[in-house]
């Protein structure tokens, strides 16, 4: 699907080439960024600056979904994204997703100036999500999870692995049903947007095998977002504890993916992730005539 993801009536997305989407944590606990935007205009900066660099979509969450963080109750997650996306608007058009699992926290940034939601439970945590996507007409992120994050202890192990039959198609299988669901609750197909959640409840191996063989997630029809940006299955291959310091890493995984046809990055480090979208779209399209 080359077409641009819709989003409110305000905005879409283009997604050929690939979008560029930055992680913006307005927490502070998340694995790689936490407590680096915890004021208003730190955040604000960073978000314009990420814009700057090239992305297209800020996607700004006020809760962290690493493996073992505590959960963060609504008010708490709206007082620390609400005024930021508030502020954002202000100063750019750029198309903004909230990152959270509750409604009201999705409602609260929507009516801030955020355009979609990004929900790693796919609608599970909160029945009445996808209801107020369609009543909002907002784009929608449905992320494959396969434990919460205070139960999730796979991203960097290689031993007893969580339980799939085939960790691709059971993946594919489980959001297609979630994007059913969502347009049977009045979204537009064009909104959604499916995310195979890597390093949420799946083991090292696994989340390399989802990038090895990505081409085979888009054959529904759906459009995909990749989010290995700096993640712990990463630093498993590598060694690399600081993951910070994991952008080689997170290119290949993100290259990998787009070969597979990913249409979204989510990503810690934009300008490194911008000039590998350039890179490969070169690369994919160059043509070469004999006698050049």
């Amino acid at each position: 699907m080359n077409s641009p993801w819709r989003l409110d009536g305000l905005r879409s997305v283009e997604t050929n080439p690939p979008a560029v989407m930055a992680v913006l944590n307005c927490t502070p606990d998340s694995f790689s960024d936490g407590g680096d935007h915890l004021a208003v205009e730190a955040a604000v900066q960073a978000g314009l600056a990420a814009v700057t660099a090239g992305a297209t979509i800020l996607d700004i969450g006020g809760e962290s979904t690493r493996p073992g963080a505590d959960r963060v109750d609504s008010t708490e997650q709206i007082r620390r994204v609400q005024p930021v996306i508030a502020a954002l608007r202000e100063r750019t058009n750029v198309a903004i997703s909230i990152d959270t699992t509750r409604a009201e926290v999705a409602d609260a940034a929507l009516s801030a100036g955020a355009n979609a939601i990004n929900d790693v439970s796919a609608g599970i945590e909160d029945p009445t999500m996808f209801g107020l996507a369609a009543d909002r007409g907002c784009g929608l992120v449905l992320m494959h999870r396969g434990s919460p994050p205070p139960k999730d202890q796979w991203s960097d192990a290689w031993s007893t692995p969580p339980a799939f039959e085939d960790v691709v198609l059971d993946v594919r299988t489980a959001l297609e049903t979630r994007a059913d669901a969502a347009e049977s609750a009045g979204v537009s197909p064009d909104a959604i947007v499916l995310d195979p959640g890597l390093g949420f409840g799946k083991d090292v191996d696994q989340n390399w095998i989802l990038l090895q063989r990505f081409s085979e997630l888009p054959e529904g029809g759906r459009r995909w977002l990749v989010g290995a940006s700096r993640k712990s299955f990463i630093g498993a291959v590598t060694g690399i504890r600081e993951p910070r310091d994991r952008v080689p890493g997170s290119l290949v995984a993100a290259i990998l993916a787009m070969q597979g046809g990913a249409q979204i990055l989510r990503v810690h480090d934009v300008p490194a992730h911008v000039q590998a979208v350039h890179a490969f779209v070169a690369a994919r399209d160059a043509v070469f005539e004999i006698g050049q």
